[in-house]
């Protein structure tokens, strides 16, 4: 670290956490309401209650910093919510639906369903504009474009209020003079704009996938421009030195230009960080193969890393729009702390995918929130803390929690225990079939892995969800409820570069052809980072490649390491597409002839790591004990009594046997019957069943 601290803040939909390394490799974790109507305002709220605790003024503590990072909900919320900016495209003429069309697909589960709707496009089709161009499949111009369409199209935008454009012509990436031409226009005609060009943000193969990503970027780009500039401008009023970095879906740090820019890496912004996270926390006990859980109050992330390399998706579907760029593949669900218990039309309790987020959030905040929630059903469970969450700067109410949960519990005929622990155990079902859509049905045995806790709200479910999945050890570190944040500052730069290049690797023509197109885009990417203040030293390179038989309709992607494509390579790079081919397939062919299609270079700008802490000895396990509660761990609704142990005063080497709940300052552990949590000196409870 070149400064004194260093501070991560992830905003999500109930709460923002803020995590504050300092150079001793003390870490310190706050937590804010989330403020939607207005981010920075949760921001400038977290760093009162940091200058509070450490008698720092916000300005003498920003002014300290050689890393602010920031990860955001705003993209993801604006996607979710439909209110991007008014967008405008202009594309090849006759391509104007194709982002409606949507190559005919529909989501599973809905593929047979005639009532099902259409996606809501982001583009209406009046300012979907055509211009005659054509730009045929080996780069070569058929049709010149006809400029006058493009100043028609601008003519248009202008009177409809357009504030960003997207372009994306057919064939572009193998010849990008009609984009940049037509960019020029806007730019001269629309000086005000925000403009992306697709063959720029994603120049990859696949028009429709090009289109949709362009659109989706220039649809967030005027809610993410505002933001990043909001943000920079009040770190910059606070004396920052240096630039506040994002984090990006694609599990990497970015400045906010490249934000702006490149719009759509913004959409996972916030969990995008856990695997990294994640791996961190394991790494003094060895564990490679990790699958991270995050509940928060309003979604319920999922992540899996296997051998220390975690699952990076590009061409998904996400939130029924196309997106190209390369994300962090994370599964998220309608499952947290906010999420709201109701009996369908046949009778049955279900609980969300609805929340009622920090405003009014859960009945026992206090908030007006009348509807039974996770919280509300943890606070009658016994688990939290009747005085209050955040060490008692957030009081709850279990009378109104009670109330709540008395609205389902009539109309089942059962108690409100009964009816709580129904929830809970529905909410932790929710949870268990996610963690399988990223393990069991994608190949992995989730008994293999580990399981990592964060979030605040995942510490009351974790032992119950490890034992439905058969997983044999829980870590769960002192910083779980703050663990995206604290995953944002150990995290370095990132940027991906891409490049179509069709070509077939029996022909050893190529290979020349394809080591060049990576230099080129390489070379970049390092300038790039460069300027950002990064020496040649601290520059990593990762290259990858999109392969596939000839004759497929799909390809996937391969890790080929940074070494010069040539003659005496190309053979380590087939080998490894027949084996990630068998990996995903169970099948290869190595008789058939291999084709590239695109190539990507991730560059990394390496950042120094905060001095891990170490946990000295706390005092004796007995005198941790703050008392006993009565605790539901079973479906008669019964209680049992329950000790409760202050986290604050464990140190390394406690050992709590279940039933038990050790309450830290922003997130409360359940320890079930039957399971033993160790307090490890990094920091993190290693928590096991009895018989394993």
């Amino acid at each position: 670290m070149r400064s004194k601290y260093r501070l991560g803040i992830d905003a999500g939909g109930t709460f923002t956490d803020f995590v504050l390394a300092d150079s001793t490799g003390h870490i310190r974790l706050f937590k804010a309401l989330s403020t939607p109507a207005d981010p920075t305002l949760a921001i400038r709220n977290g760093l009162k209650l940091i200058s509070d605790e450490i008698g720092e003024s916000p300005e003498s503590i920003i002014s300290s910093c050689d890393l602010c990072i920031n990860g955001t909900t705003v993209g993801l919320n604006a996607l979710i919510q439909h209110k991007g900016g008014k967008t405008g495209l202009i594309c090849t003429a006759g391509h104007e639906d194709s982002i409606e069309i949507r190559l005919g697909h529909k989501e599973d589960g809905y593929r047979y369903d005639a009532e099902y709707p259409a996606a809501e496009m982001l583009v209406p089709r009046y300012l979907r504009k055509g211009v005659r161009e054509r730009v045929i499949s080996d780069g070569s111009i058929k049709t010149p474009m006809h400029e006058d369409d493009v100043r028609d199209a601008c003519r248009a935008f202008l009177a409809e209020g357009v504030e960003t454009v997207a372009i994306s012509f057919v064939w572009s990436v193998l010849n990008m003079k009609h984009e940049h031409r037509a960019a020029e226009i806007v730019r001269e005609m629309m000086p005000k704009a925000i403009l992306t060009v697709g063959s720029e943000l994603y120049p990859q193969v696949r028009e429709y996938t090009r289109t949709s990503t362009a659109v989706t970027n220039a649809y967030l780009a005027p809610i993410l421009k505002g933001y990043v500039a909001a943000v920079d401008a009040y770190f910059k009023q606070l004396g920052a030195k240096y630039p506040v970095r994002y984090f990006q879906s694609n599990g990497g740090l970015a400045i906010g230009k490249a934000m702006t820019d490149r719009s759509v890496y913004a959409i996972n912004s916030g969990p995008a960080s856990a695997p990294q996270a994640g791996l961190f926390v394991c790494e003094p006990f060895g564990h490679k193969n990790v699958i991270t859980v995050d509940m928060g109050g309003t979604s319920f992330d999922i992540t899996l890393t296997k051998d220390g390399v975690t699952n990076v998706n590009k061409n998904i579907d996400f939130l029924r729009y196309r997106i190209g760029v390369p994300m962090i593949q994370v599964e998220t669900l309608g499952a947290g702390g906010g999420s709201i218990g109701w009996i369908d039309s046949m009778g049955l309790l279900q609980v969300g995918p609805q929340s009622a987020g920090s405003d009014p959030g859960p009945a026992c905040y206090g908030q007006g929130g009348t509807k039974p929630t996770t919280s509300d059903v943890n606070l009658v469970l016994g688990y939290l803390n009747p005085e209050g969450l955040l060490g008692g700067r957030l009081p709850l109410d279990k009378a109104k929690a009670q109330a709540a949960l008395k609205t389902i519990a009539d109309p089942l005929d059962m108690s409100v225990e009964r009816a709580a622990y129904g929830m809970y155990t529905i909410v932790n079902n929710n949870m268990v079939n996610g963690i399988r859509r990223v393990s069991v049905e994608r190949g992995y045995d989730p008994r293999d892995f580990v399981l990592v806790g964060a979030g605040g709200a995942t510490a009351a479910h974790i032992t119950a969800l490890a034992r439905d999945m058969g997983i044999k050890t829980v870590i769960l570190p002192k910083l779980a409820s703050g663990l995206c944040a604290f995953g944002q500052i150990i995290s370095d730069v990132k940027y991906n570069y891409m490049a179509t290049s069709p070509e077939r690797l029996d022909n050893s023509a190529a290979f020349a052809r394809i080591d060049k197109l990576f230099k080129k885009i390489e070379k970049q990417g390092v300038e790039h980072l460069e300027a950002d203040g990064f020496k040649k030293s601290e520059i990593a390179i990762k290259r990858s490649m999109d392969m596939r038989y000839v004759g497929q309709v799909h390809e996937c992607t391969v890790e080929i390491g940074n070494f010069e494509v040539s003659a005496k390579t190309i053979g380590k790079i087939v080998e490894a597409f027949h084996t990630r081919h068998e990996e995903l397939y169970t099948y290869s062919e190595r008789q058939s002839t291999v084709e590239i299609v695109n190539i990507e270079s991730t560059l990394f700008g390496k950042v120094a790591k905060p001095v891990a802490q170490k946990l000295g000895r706390g005092t004796p396990v007995a005198k941790a004990i703050k008392g006993n509660r009565m605790a539901i761990f079973s479906a008669d609704g019964k209680a049992k009594k329950t000790p409760i142990y202050d986290g604050s005063k464990l140190g390394a080497g406690a050992t709590i046997v279940g039933p038990a709940i050790i309450e830290e300052v922003t997130t409360t552990i359940v320890i079930e019957p039957d399971w033993t949590a160790k307090l490890d000196a990094s920091g993190s409870y290693v928590i096991k069943h009895k018989g394993k």
